[in-house]
């Protein structure tokens, strides 16, 4: 039995007691059996990590990212949603190998990983979705990934597939990853919104995922051509058409929800469908800003995420959390979003989005090891009173300087353990190349 103790921390556990401790996290086997106090190696298979001086937490959770897109990171600025995805992401997506599709993920896995980011949902694009599973495999990072499905008529024909050929593949790539890696690799179906599926592909998915007991992953609400789009083809808002074709429910996440009425909101709660709040991707491509007091007052389990590189430019959840922890206070007031309930929205709000608020998203026994430690010593940090201010609104990717996932350091002294990080800055440099002339 394997033991990891993250040593000499200042602990924020997120938990109900919302408690700050001090001591050691200790995992054994992948799951914490201590948290607080000193913790002595009961094997003599264990590893120490150095945490003096840094601030111990569970891992950011993402709940809505596009691995893929990264090597068009800066190839798609300055541009409206649909101008966004007609002009430049769709090409880009149907000129992707399988090639250049690994290497995007696993420099989206590795960035991620370094910033402090440990679970991920993650919607890949119509081809090559193995390889963004390998990617996460090989990265150590948690992911719950699922094939973008586009079988709608006016869809790219680079991306556009039928409906059964969507639906087949989805089932061959449950078989071959939902569960993988002792669990640390999960599959979500990912129907990309309602106007790139036909109503067809859209009921199937909402009967297979709850059958199979899998998780869905679209977008919906993000921008008020889309919405507009959306009534002239149904006659409805999008949450609406979700309900009427079968797609809300706690296993649901729903990405963007910027634009909702009140009703929307009201049904969101009713079912248990998660939003995912991206405030970057928003805020770049001038779609709005989601509501997110209205929807927690509204009883909605609300997430984080920062989208895609080509939409935000970057993955850094710290960055994401401050910008949510902002953005509302100048319409609900200063005190709107406080650093504990924002910090909360980016790890157990993710962790509740992706069906694990059981497993990941706290400090607490029987958990599994998904934790970071940041450092406290840089001048932006100096002086630091309250872990919870730290972390909503000072910390930065950069300063993460551990990582644990499933209780097994991936980052050590802001070093990427799983993967060369040259090797993979030169794999992407080189894929972007080839789609890039």
């Amino acid at each position: 039995m394997s033991e990891l103790v993250l040593r000499g921390g200042t602990i924020l556990t997120i938990d109900p007691q919302h408690r700050v401790l001090s001591g050691d996290v200790a995992c054994k086997d992948g799951a914490i059996i201590q948290v607080g106090g000193s913790y002595t190696p009961t094997t003599s298979d264990y590893q120490i990590v150095d945490c003096a001086g840094t601030l111990v937490m569970p891992g950011l959770v993402q709940a809505h990212v596009h691995t893929v897109q990264t090597l068009a990171r800066g190839r798609a600025d300055d541009l409206e949603l649909m101008d966004w995805l007609r002009g430049v992401i769709w090409p880009y997506e149907g000129s992707l190998d399988a090639e250049a599709a690994g290497a995007a993920g696993e420099l989206a896995c590795a960035e991620l990983l370094l910033g402090g980011t440990t679970a991920i949902l993650d919607m890949a694009t119509v081809h090559h979705t193995d390889e963004i599973f390998r990617a996460a495999e090989r990265s150590g990072i948690r992911a719950t990934i699922g094939k973008a499905m586009m079988d709608a008529p006016d869809t790219p024909a680079s991306l556009r597939e039928s409906t059964a050929s969507s639906l087949a593949e989805s089932d061959k790539l449950i078989k071959r990853w939902h569960g993988a890696a002792d669990d640390r690799l999960r599959y979500a179906y990912a129907p990309r919104f309602v106007l790139s599926c036909t109503d067809e592909l859209l009921r199937e998915v909402g009967v297979q995922s709850k059958a199979r007991g899998v998780r869905i992953h679209t977008h919906a609400s993000e921008n008020r051509g889309e919405i507009e789009l959306v009534r002239q083809r149904f006659g409805k808002d999008n949450i609406d058409v979700f309900a009427d074709l079968g797609l809300l429910g706690d296993h649901v996440c729903i990405a963007h929800g910027v634009h909702l009425s009140a009703a929307e909101r009201a049904l969101l709660a009713k079912t248990g469908t998660h939003i995912c709040h991206c405030p970057s991707s928003n805020l770049k491509l001038a779609s709005g800003v989601c509501d997110v007091p209205a929807l927690i007052a509204a009883g909605v389990s609300v997430a984080i995420g920062a989208d895609g590189a080509p939409c935000n430019n970057n993955l850094d959840g710290f960055l994401e959390l401050r910008l949510a922890a902002l953005l509302h206070k100048h319409a609900h007031g200063p005190r709107t979003l406080p650093a504990p309930e924002v910090v909360k929205l980016a790890t157990l709000g993710g962790a509740a989005a992706l069906g694990l608020a059981d497993k990941i998203g706290s400090l607490e026994v029987g958990k599994r090891g998904d934790v970071i430690a940041i450092d406290l010593s840089p001048l932006h940090q100096v002086p630091s009173s309250s872990p919870w201010s730290v972390v909503a609104y000072a910390a930065k990717a950069c300063d993460v300087r551990h990582v644990a996932v499933d209780g097994r350091v991936v980052v050590r002294d802001r070093a990427l353990q799983t993967l060369d990080v040259r090797t993979v800055r030169d794999r992407a440099v080189s894929a972007a190349k080839r789609l890039f002339p």
